[in-house]
């Protein structure tokens, strides 16, 4: 190659870089963050950020697995995260970079740890429970005055479900979440690996399959949230927000959650860096910023989910931090489970169970 050949391909690349130290990319799920925060960011670090949205950890891992997936920061739920880690898809954080840790919650930390040891490769954004949405008013017109609400009786006894189908049922499209919760309803472990017992959960799951409306996890936010459906089986926080929405309109439609109270997966969302990320230092600044206190709150106060950030709890809303719904009572944080990333061989058949599942066939 000539001289100036070089010097041309030099220059280019140089250029390149100097417009990508500029801009940070972050992958995150979709109605999760107050946009405010954004521009925040952008205004306080002059940093250009490009913000994209997913709603499953599905498309989000087949873009880390498959490589240069181009984003800085993404979030995983932490059992995803597990196994992202031992396929080496993140980078560990640089800790003389995140001054802002030291807010982090020891609790929650102790949480995340078996998912990330030392939790040397994530930051928790966000965890909460997973758990039974209900329109108030017509689940009792549908069912009744005593219909068990707080049990996953509700969603899994075809008794009920059936009964439910002319309102309108929506599952999470998220068979970490569906299956340990099944697991759990017919007094399994939710946490087994074992094949065996998880195929338990399929007889269960096809007989109230023909009563589910749909299969998505984001869609039922404003499915509840408009009266559209009567029961939703999803994340805490998602249905808090269907709450508040139904509120904001005053369209008549009363909006409850409830955590089972047969046990409830503790879910946890981690952000992390991946290994090929193209600006590893603007990522730093993004997580620096979001463990800021006052950030963390505002991002909680806006979605209606529980962070790992203690510090941020004397910034929250009244109806936030009081909100056992969002920060659990000691009572019900006993019942509260984690589950961990299944094996490669389990990971395999749950695969080709959900899908039979959401199929039908």
């Amino acid at each position: 190659m000539e001289l100036k050949t070089i010097a041309v391909a030099l220059t280019l690349s140089l250029g390149a870089s100097a417009v990508l130290a500029e801009e940070v990319r972050v992958y995150n799920w979709s109605d999760y963050i107050d946009e405010e925060l954004l521009k925040k960011f952008e205004d306080e670090t002059g940093v250009k950020l490009i913000y994209d949205v997913f709603d499953s950890n599905d498309v989000l891992e087949t873009k880390l697995l498959a490589g240069s997936s181009g984003y800085d920061v993404v979030v995983p739920s932490a059992s995803f995260l597990q196994r992202q880690i031992q396929a080496g898809v993140f980078q560990p954080l640089d800790q003389d970079k995140l001054p802002n840790s030291k807010h982090l919650w020891d609790l929650i930390k102790q949480r995340t740890a078996p998912y990330d040891p030392d939790n040397a490769y994530s930051v928790n954004y966000m965890w909460g429970t997973t758990g039974i949405g209900i329109n108030v008013d017509k689940v009792k017109e549908v069912l009744g005055g005593d219909a068990p609400v707080d049990s996953l009786e509700l969603v899994f006894n075809p008794q009920y479900m059936e009964k439910l189908a002319a309102c309108g049922v929506h599952f999470l499209d998220a068979s970490a979440e569906m299956i340990p919760a099944a697991l759990t309803y017919i007094g399994e472990d939710p946490n087994t690996q074992d094949t065996d017992i998880i195929a338990r959960t399929e007889p269960v799951l096809m007989a109230i399959r023909p009563y589910v409306t749909k299969f998505h996890s984001s869609e039922y936010i404003n499915a509840l949230a408009n009266g559209d459906i009567c029961v939703a089986f999803g994340y805490s926080g998602d249905i808090l927000q269907a709450r508040d929405r139904a509120d904001e309109a005053d369209n008549g439609v009363t909006i409850a959650y409830n955590a089972p109270k047969e046990g409830a997966v503790m879910w946890f969302d981690q952000m992390a860096v991946p290994a090929d990320a193209p600006n590893p230092d603007a990522a730093h600044k993004f997580l620096n910023f979001m463990m800021d206190p006052n950030n963390m709150a505002a991002a909680s106060n806006y979605v209606y989910y529980a962070n790992g950030n203690l510090a941020s709890q004397e910034f929250l809303e009244e109806d936030v931090i009081n909100d056992t719904a969002i920060y659990p009572n000691d009572e019900t944080l006993k019942s509260l489970y984690t589950t961990i990333a299944w094996v490669p061989r389990t990971q395999r058949y749950v695969t080709r169970l959900w899908t039979k599942i959401k199929s039908g066939t």
